[in-house]
């Protein structure tokens, strides 16, 4: 499946998920509203009955005009002027909102006309199975100037209540989506993998190809007879062998070095070590690499506690693949500067390079595993992006960490935290 073919299948996925989730909002929002306002007309006649039960107990003349105004989505008043009765009005709001299926918790208060003072007010679940309150227990108000209201506090909860199958459908919906967003993240996630390692074959292939073609002239050459009597030029290309075999058992130990990291099969052979004395030795034995690219180190160990607790097979290959990388992405004279200092009980190595830097937008992959940073015009430049993962991890495994400052054509320098022993 080429690229293009994959980026049209998440386009189009994608579209789908917000096309089918704006139609199941938009839905969702109509019904929300119907329902509303179906709840707004069942309010609105169980009060107006309720106005309509005072009016002829009072033996008043009924109103022409609506006694009933809405001033908020959940706030109703009634004007009555006439006398109310706490305990009736409590007890007519209950029965005519159970007619109407308003099983909703609600709080009315009663009002002066004169004042605009509530004077008595009361919560009233509907969950709640109590007995009625008797003629005694709730004030009676005879002044003509009167009017009471009902507020119901959980509106939208009673809205959602009633629209159970489209909360259900949303619901469902809302795993499918996220099923299908985890399902297309993973296909993406694979088809890079698949990618980075194809890249990582494909490297790989190109490291042993050289080598292996390299080994095997040698070998033709030795098997000439004429060779065998030249004991220099027998000499000269044994060593080709030998340099060429080396190459090859590095790579692959870089290879086994992240195969274990990956197993958890890292077990650290932790023991004092002095920071100093470890730095000096691997810039000692990159010596030859060193004179053959023509590269200038510089120390500056400045660092007074240097003991750390390490295992010092992988914190010097820790710092040989640094060094190395340094090294092999400079495009002229090579100029290494290896620094310490020590920090609240730590100690930082620094190690820089006056090399093509790495941009911005990259310096977050390259501890990726396979990934490794175009380089443009420089293309000389081996390995299998394995090194900096391998770096993490050790670094990692030994609780310290590492950072990155690095800028285009200025160079990057990596610095490496460790806890002193």
């Amino acid at each position: 499946m080429t690229r293009t073919t994959i980026r049209v299948l998440i386009i189009m996925a994608i579209l789908s998920i917000v096309g089918i989730t704006i139609t199941q909002v938009y839905w969702f929002r109509r019904a929300f509203n119907t329902e509303q306002q179906q709840f707004n007309r069942d309010v609105n006649v169980a009060l107006f009955n309720v106005a309509n039960q005072f009016f002829k107990i009072n033996k008043a003349a009924i109103p022409a005009n609506n006694p009933i105004k809405q001033l908020s989505t959940n706030y109703y008043v009634v004007m009555i002027n006439n006398e109310i009765d706490a305990n009736l009005l409590e007890f007519l709001l209950t029965a005519e909102f159970e007619k109407r299926n308003i099983e909703a918790d609600f709080e009315y208060g009663i009002y002066d006309c004169t004042s605009d003072k509530m004077v008595y007010g009361s919560y009233v679940s509907m969950d709640e199975a109590k007995p009625k309150n008797d003629d005694a227990s709730l004030p009676k108000w005879e002044n003509q100037n009167y009017y009471f209201g009902v507020q119901f506090p959980n509106e939208v909860s009673i809205i959602t209540d009633r629209m159970e199958v489209w909360v259900f459908s949303s619901t469902v919906l809302l795993v499918v989506i996220i099923f299908f967003a985890s399902a297309l993240f993973v296909i993406l996630k694979q088809r890079r993998l698949s990618e980075v390692q194809k890249d990582f074959i494909n490297n790989m292939t190109h490291e042993f190809k050289t080598p292996i073609s390299t080994i095997a002239l040698s070998a033709e050459v030795l098997k000439d007879p004429a060779t065998a009597s030249d004991v220099s030029r027998m000499t000269s290309y044994a060593n080709i062998i030998e340099t060429e075999n080396q190459r090859m058992k590095k790579q692959v130990e870089r290879v086994l070095q992240m195969a274990s990291v990956d197993n958890d099969e890292v077990v650290l052979c932790e023991d004092l070590l002095d920071a100093h004395q470890l730095i000096t030795e691997v810039v000692k034995d990159l010596n030859m690499r060193l004179e053959e690219h023509e590269a200038e180190v510089t120390l500056q160990l400045n660092a007074t506690n240097t003991t750390i607790k390490a295992d010092q097979l992988h914190l010097r290959n820790v710092l040989h693949n640094l060094i190395d990388n340094a090294i092999k992405y400079t495009k002229g004279q090579p100029l290494v500067t290896i620094s310490t200092r020590n920090a609240t009980n730590t100690i930082c190595i620094g190690i820089s390079d006056n090399g093509i830097g790495i941009p911005t937008d990259q310096q977050k992959k390259i501890f990726e595993k396979f990934y490794r940073v175009p380089t443009g015009n420089v293309h000389n430049v081996k390995g299998f992006g394995l090194g900096l993962n391998y770096v993490q991890h050790i670094v990692k495994a030994h609780h310290g960490k590492i950072d990155l400052d690095s800028k285009i054509n200025k160079g990057s320098i990596f610095k490496i935290t460790l806890k002193n022993a």
